[in-house]
């Protein structure tokens, strides 16, 4: 038994110095032959280069200075007829041996001195373009599975970070049309795990400092970027998209990545401390987030990408746990969700950003809020896109109001309209002004006329429609532009009546928040909502209110309102100052709107306003005061149904409420546009032809045939919009 094992030994003792010998010859075979195959390797990736990307690389020199070792002199990369790219005076790459035994590029090394790399975009000529020229591939094309790509790469990258790192004069530029930054990397090292850096940003205006830990083999990185004495601040973006964005600290962190089941795991985290973001879309001041960070779990499946419900979401007081993810194939779908637990309601408003909600500062409230929201988008049926917000609440009551008393539309109080950015001749909304004109002395005519077009379920919705906002998404979403909003009247009044005629998110948001206040906290009647909202509409240039419209329209107060009237004054709300274009010169109404009453009268009828009428809800009846025809301009219905038109599309949901132009009749785009206002006021459809009224001058038999064919479609998009609206 012993001579046996004695036996195995010697064999096994054998075995490994064959192996030895041969890795020795192997080795010494490769020591000698290496540089010819690094000459060789380095022909074959400038002629890939060249033959693939069309790009001119040079290197000076290429030699092995060790073992593992390699060292390039004066590397320069020029795209075809572009400016240079890259260039390099030095750099020393060394790779662990071990790892390339199975066949993976392990960096251990890299000293790297004297380098440019050098963007530009020019005149619409990019120097970096051939980044995104993809060759046309003929093969047959498999489903790539995005879990292993992410994963795969991942690994790529890490293992590309280098135990040790000496860099030293690294300059990067960017230059287009109108912006340009400079950042020269003065020196960064990794030692021992370590990453510090120091980077000089456009020749001295200030100095960043990217540190941290580095350890890609543990797949664990956290990096820090902060400014000495000031704020980072990032100007490129200011100069090409006019947003101002500085901060103190930013810092990311990369824990953990696993694959498992099918599934490539990032766990990861965010931070920012002091963020500053200003932009014209946003808000017309400073959005000061003090701190904030998202604990973020990104998970890549074979067919898709998502923020996983792990990640937690910290905003000063409160957190919020998001869920996002985006299907790729077979069909692209979206989802988001967003949801807290019950959180102090005085912590939630504590925590809105300083500069969000101005005329909510100061707010004190008690009681429990709860906030959910959920999106499902699918691409391929997007009419049936659903759509859930909202916020519960518990024991939950107004103590002090914030700058703006919300309360103060409950008693007589001065109104200012404005106008083209300029504030209006001010209104008293109450009873000593003499065109203010109570509820109950509204004709029911242009109260249900009006009701039917802005918000059939005034008296019973909170402020909010879901189902018309679900309705928005999915017609803005096929048209790919916003051309539907679902503003309510009370929505539409509290932007008229407290805030600003600013076209921002920050102010949409806000508008939101106090509608929700006001209707959950019962702080005004539906009633009384409604008489306001009658008193500071506006119904023309300059004309505020149903007292002035009656009277500067048709010469009557407002309780004498006919049907016809009360329509008419709803089908002009979206675009008020093109009220007078829906006039003939002789004082009755363009054929275009026989359409509008129709919708608008069988609404009226079915929700039980109105008796149904098949001669036209009083169209027919509808006079123009006598003393104004002599202002209708004698145009043709196509161009002045072209002009509503015009004065509808172009307006946006966000912006302030009906901005009139300095002279009557001109028409401007409006600052704000509401649902009706997307769908009226356009060329009347209706299979009668001479109605069209279309402009034939120079144009072919097909081209009035295409464009009668696309009003017709328009025509059918608008009553089945209309019809949707009346359901809700």
């Amino acid at each position: 038994m012993h001579r046996l094992k004695s036996r195995y030994i010697r064999i096994a003792g054998i075995i490994i110095l064959s192996l030895i010998v041969i890795f020795a010859v192997v080795g010494y075979i490769a020591y000698t032959k290496r540089e010819a195959i690094l000459t060789k390797e380095i022909s074959k990736a400038i002629a890939k280069a060249k033959a693939d990307y069309n790009l001119d690389v040079k290197i000076g020199s290429a030699k092995f200075t060790g073992l593992s070792t390699v060292s390039f002199a004066n590397i320069t990369v020029v795209p075809y007829q572009r400016d240079s790219l890259l260039s390099i005076k030095r750099l020393d790459v060394t790779v662990r041996l071990m790892p390339l035994v199975y066949g993976d590029v392990k960096l251990s090394d890299i000293l790297l001195d004297d380098a440019h790399l050098n963007l530009t975009s020019i005149n619409h000529v990019r120097n970096f373009d051939f980044l995104f020229h993809k060759k046309k591939d003929t093969t047959v094309k498999t489903k790539v599975d995005l879990s292993d790509v992410a994963y795969n790469l991942a690994n790529q990258v890490l293992y590309k970070i280098p135990d040790n790192l000496n860099l030293k004069n690294f300059l990067v530029t960017f230059r287009d049309d109108s912006a340009s930054v400079k950042l020269l990397t003065q020196n960064a090292q990794i030692k021992s795990g370590r990453l510090s850096s120091t980077i000089n940003v456009d020749d001295g205006k200030a100095t960043w400092h990217v540190g941290g830990i580095m350890d890609p083999s543990d797949k664990h990185i956290e990096m820090s970027l902060y400014a000495d004495g000031k704020k980072v601040e990032l100007p490129m973006l200011e100069q090409r998209f006019h947003l101002k964005v500085n901060f103190d600290t930013v810092t990311t962190r990369l824990q953990k990545v696993e694959n498992s089941g099918g599934i490539t795991k990032f766990y990861g985290y965010w931070s920012v401390r002091n963020l500053l973001i200003n932009h014209a879309k946003l808000a017309s001041n400073d959005i000061i987030v003090p701190s904030g960070s998202i604990d973020a779990n990104m998970f890549v499946g074979k067919n898709y990408v998502s923020l996983d419900s792990s990640s937690v979401i910290h905003l000063r007081k409160i957190t919020a746990t998001p869920y996002l993810k985006y299907q790729l194939n077979p069909v692209k779908m979206y989802t988001v969700k967003v949801r807290t637990d019950w959180v102090n309601a005085q912590d939630m408003f504590d925590s809105f950003p300083d500069g969000m909600f101005e005329s909510l500062t100061g707010i004190q409230v008690t009681g429990k809020l709860k906030y959910h929201l959920h999106l499902f988008l699918d691409t391929s049926n997007p009419d049936q896109v659903q759509f859930e917000s909202a916020m519960d609440k518990q024991g939950f009551d107004i103590k002090k109001y914030g700058k703006i008393n919300l309360g103060k539309l409950n008693s007589e109080f001065v109104y200012t309209p404005y106008e083209y950015g300029k504030p209006m001749p001010s209104r008293i909304i109450g009873p000593e002004n003499p065109d203010f004109t109570p509820l109950n002395e509204i004709s029911p005519n242009v109260r249900y006329a009006c009701m039917t077009s802005e918000d059939p379920s005034f008296y019973t919705n909170h402020g909010f429609v879901i189902e018309s906002i679900r309705r928005s998404i999915a017609t803005d979403f096929k048209k790919k532009q916003f051309k539907r909003g679902g503003s309510t009247i009370s929505m539409q009044l509290i932007k008229n009546a407290f805030l600003s005629r600013e076209k921002t998110l920050a102010r949409k948001i806000e508008e939101i928040m106090i509608v929700w206040l006001i209707e959950n906290d019962n702080i005004m009647s539906k009633d009384r909502m409604l008489e306001v909202y009658f008193n500071i509409a506006q119904w023309g240039n300059n004309v505020y209110g149903i007292g002035e419209a009656a009277h500067y329209y048709f010469g009557k107060s407002p309780s004498d309102l006919t049907l016809g009237e009360g329509i008419y004054l709803a089908s002009i709300l979206p675009h008020p100052r093109t009220g007078l274009y829906s006039f003939e010169p002789d004082g009755t109404l363009r054929p275009s709107l026989v359409n509008y009453y129709k919708l608008i009268g069988n609404l009226m009828a079915n929700h039980g306003w109105t008796t149904p009428d098949s001669t036209g809800y009083g169209y027919s009846d509808v006079r123009l005061k006598e003393s104004l025809r002599q202002e209708v301009a004698p145009v043709p219905s196509s161009v002045a149904d072209s002009l509503i038109r015009k004065s509808a599309e172009d307006e946006d949901d966000d912006s302030p409420v009906y901005q009139a132009p300095p002279a009557r009749l001109q028409v401007e785009p409006e600052k704000k546009p509401t649902f009706i206002q997307r769908l009226f006021g356009k060329k009347d459809t209706t299979k009668k032809t001479e109605q069209f009224d279309i402009d034939t001058a120079g144009k072919t038999k097909k081209q009035i045939r295409q464009e009668k064919r696309a009003l017709k479609k328009l025509e059918k998009e608008r009553e089945k919009e209309l019809h949707d609206k009346g359901l809700e």
